[in-house]
């Protein structure tokens, strides 16, 4: 008996021991949580989340549908459909009984209801300090998945190319960021969603009194016209969502942006809007928007 009293002391003491080797506290949007350290069924509702696990070669079994980047069917094909961006599929996630879910972004309101199905994280990516946010984010899945080297490497691949961007603009002029969404038209300044291509490289603005909303603020063919940037910036959401409609190009086809400096310039550059668009601070999806910058400045 006092030999069975004994071993039940020691599981007791040593199950606490168990159980902190199993999980690790990693920086998420809502700061300090505990995840499962090298979780196996891993469910994610964020784009930005599945384009960096991607590229850290991490499995993932449960993905939004659709995921409208072509560069991630290859994670999608392998993976069972968990819902939408915005809504997930509850009973599918039940029936794959992930170990962890990774939300954020589109999916952030949705963290407490899938906090019941299994610990989910808030790695939601937004603001004007989207690298760092984004750098963070890559740190703590190296962290969960026992990655930390080709966390830092990817890390430092992108400093590389921001630094690369930065020494590309230098005398180049400012720019405007406009996103474009049928015939309308919303500019966005350095606070905003977009705002990182400024903060990073020192890209100047042509307009610095933007408002920081998540959306843009809807602006006029004048108001490009009287920023007169030397390069305007063009992301269209039409085109990153696949939704048929008037295309960026004919939307900006008129006399009022034709005569900016941009468009005598011929500086009017249309971004890969759908990696900057729905997989904003994505490792890949920063890296091809630097890539495209690369070339606009002839970096």
């Amino acid at each position: 008996m006092k030999r069975t009293l004994l071993a039940g002391l020691t599981l007791a003491v040593c199950l606490p021991a168990f159980a902190a080797a199993d999980t690790v506290t990693v920086e998420t949007a809502l700061g300090a949580v505990e995840s499962p350290r090298a979780p196996k069924t891993v469910a994610v509702l964020d784009l930005a989340a599945v384009d960096t696990l991607e590229a850290l070669d991490i499995t993932i079994a449960g993905v939004p549908n659709p995921v409208y980047l072509d560069y991630l069917d290859d994670t999608a094909a392998v993976a069972t459909p968990v819902g939408s961006l915005f809504e997930p599929d509850f009973e599918a996630l039940a029936i794959m009984a992930p170990d962890l879910i990774i939300a954020g972004g589109r999916s952030s309101k949705q963290v407490g209801p899938l906090s019941r199905v299994s610990t989910t994280l808030d790695m939601t990516i937004r603001g004007g300090d989207l690298v760092e946010q984004a750098k963070a984010r890559t740190t703590a899945y190296g962290k969960i998945f026992g990655k930390e080297q080709a966390a830092a490497d990817l890390n430092a691949a992108l400093d590389d190319k921001i630094n690369a961007v930065s020494a590309a603009i230098q005398g180049k002029g400012t720019a405007l960021i406009v996103l474009t969404n049928g015939g309308k038209v919303s500019a966005y300044g350095k606070e905003s969603r977009f705002g990182w291509l400024h903060t990073a490289t020192g890209l100047p603005e042509a307009h610095d009194k933007i408002s920081a909303e998540t959306h843009g603020e809807a602006v006029s063919f004048e108001f490009i016209a009287q920023t007169n940037p030397d390069w305007l910036l063009v992301v269209d959401r039409g085109a990153a969502i696949g939704k048929a409609g008037e295309a960026a190009s004919a939307t900006l086809d008129n006399p009022l942006v034709a005569g900016t400096k941009a468009g005598k310039a011929n500086q009017i550059i249309y971004l890969n809007s759908g990696p900057l668009y729905i997989a904003g601070g994505g490792l890949q999806s920063m890296m091809g928007t630097l890539d495209d910058l690369l070339v606009a400045f002839g970096g």
